[in-house]
C-alpha cells in the first residue's frame, strides 16, 4: 500500500541539523498533522538502521497508536527539523523514555 502523506516541512526546506543516528518511527499526528512532540522513547531496535527512537504527539489514542498505518519510519533528522527541541537528547540510551514540560522545549 502506498500511503501519500503531505508533510509540515518540505523536503527542499529540511537542513543539516543532527549527525546521522538512523531512522526512527513517528506518528503521522506528527510528521503531517502538523503537532509537536510531547512523547519520545528509546526502545531495542526493530530493523536494521533503526536508532530505537519512537515519536508520539500525545494526542493518540490507544487504537491510533496500535495501528501501524499511522506510523512512518523517518531520518532522526527530519523530525529534529520538524521539532528542534528533540535534538538534544538523540544520544540517549536505549531505555529512555521522556515527556515535554508543557510550555517549554526540554524533556523530562
Amino acid at each position: 500500500m502506498t500511503i501519500n502523506k503531505e508533510f509540515t516541512v518540505n523536503a527542499e526546506e529540511i537542513q543539516p541539523l543532527v549527525k546521522s543516528i538512523g531512522f526512527i518511527l513517528a506518528t503521522y499526528k506528527i510528521i503531517d498533522g502538523g503537532e509537536m512532540v510531547d512523547f519520545m522513547y528509546r526502545d531495542q531496535p526493530d530493523f536494521e538502521g533503526d536508532s530505537g527512537w519512537r515519536f508520539l504527539s500525545g494526542s493518540e489514542t490507544q487504537e491510533y497508536a496500535d495501528n501501524p498505518d499511522n506510523w512512518g519510519i523517518y531520518d532522526f533528522n527530519t523530525l529534529a527539523n520538524h521539532d528542534k527541541s528533540i535534538t538534544p537528547y538523540m544520544d540517549l540510551p536505549l531505555g529512555t523514555a521522556l515527556e515535554r514540560v508543557k510550555g517549554t522545549d526540554t524533556f523530562w
